[in-house]
């Protein structure tokens, strides 16, 4: 099954709304509720979000719908990979990390990297399509990783380009003006281009993009969770684990506490952070194992572990079996 998080269609409600169109109604269509837009990090199915796209675009009379929507997005529709992606040294660094880790915002897409003279092409590809040819999807991914490459590199001029392999739409239809001067339409791939030369850039380093994300993460689980300290904190350990950032400073800062507090009030409560860390690496490993598709060596590596051989051992004392032995049980229990 290909999947996605739902926060990858952040601001849609708002944006049908404004076209004068039920949201609701487009959901509960396709099978889709709002209460699962409002943890971003809800996976759904992407086959049926594309046709979702699909079928809005043509609801709102709009063949841009998706553009219009990636337009309003920031990077943070990508949770916690996309400010570990903005975090690489170096924007050769953060398209290779953005590669490794895709998986983890959505399953089912890739990107190429595609030199070609002094441009490197970024191209996305799907492992499914749908009747649309999934316009829209392909709308809505280029729109975002032309904002992150754009947000990373800040001034980029005219040299970024957002490809579509779409026939422009009549001149009644404008693309948002954040694209106007750099979307080529009947391209023969879709996704970005940028000069060669940028990737020894390092990418910006946004203070105030990282504070809003906290922000709305505090708001999130306060509504999800209301206090339930160990909920907060597992979910928050959760989302960080792939980034390879977790710890208990990050996990406090996202809670707006000092870590020595933070600490404090979980032993308050019977427990600590390292215990919390590890019921979270044990719930994340059996639930991938029994439905997911990463293999044992990239779950250890998105569970934290630098060496798989020290995941196996750890699941080993916590199941009483080896990662494959418990993946092989649970298939057939």
């Amino acid at each position: 099954m290909f999947l996605i998080r739902s926060g990858a269609i952040e601001g849609y409600e708002s944006l049908v709304s404004h076209y004068g169109q039920n949201p609701t109604t487009l959901l509960h269509q396709f099978g889709f509720s709002s209460a699962q837009l409002r943890d971003p990090n809800t996976y759904v199915s992407y086959t049926r979000l594309a046709d979702l796209l699909d079928a809005t675009a043509a609801a709102c009379g709009d063949p841009l719908f998706c553009l219009k929507l990636a337009a309003e997005q920031s990077v943070l529709v990508l949770g916690e990979i996309g400010l570990s992606i903005r975090q690489q040294p170096t924007l050769a660094d953060a398209m290779n990390y953005s590669n490794h880790h895709i998986n983890l915002h959505a399953y089912g897409v890739h990107v190429q990297q595609r030199p070609r003279g002094d441009t490197l092409e970024l191209q996305l590809t799907f492992n499914f399509s749908n009747a649309g040819g999934l316009a829209q999807l392909m709308q809505l991914s280029a729109g975002q990783a032309f904002n992150l490459v754009a947000q990373m590199m800040g001034s980029t001029g005219s040299a970024l380009k957002l490809h579509l392999p779409q026939t422009a739409p009549t001149t009644s239809m404008v693309a948002p003006s954040l694209y106007k001067d750099h979307i080529l339409f009947d391209s023969n791939f879709g996704g970005i281009s940028f000069p060669l030369s940028w990737l020894t850039r390092k990418p910006q380093h946004d203070e105030k993009l990282l504070r809003e994300h906290f922000q709305q993460r505090i708001r999130m689980l306060q509504s999800i969770y209301p206090g339930n300290l160990r909920a907060q904190v597992c979910h928050i350990i959760g989302n960080l684990l792939p980034s390879g950032e977790c710890n208990i400073e990050r996990v406090a800062s996202a809670l707006n506490l000092h870590p020595r507090v933070l600490q404090k009030k979980l032993q308050q409560d019977g427990t600590s952070f390292r215990e919390l860390l590890q019921q979270t690496r044990m719930e994340v490993a059996q639930r991938n194992l029994q439905h997911g598709q990463l293999s044992v060596t990239d779950l250890a590596l998105n569970l934290g572990y630098a060496d798989v051989a020290i995941f196996s051992r750890n699941f080993k004392r916590w199941t009483g079996k080896s990662p494959s032995e418990w993946k092989a049980l649970s298939k057939h229990s």
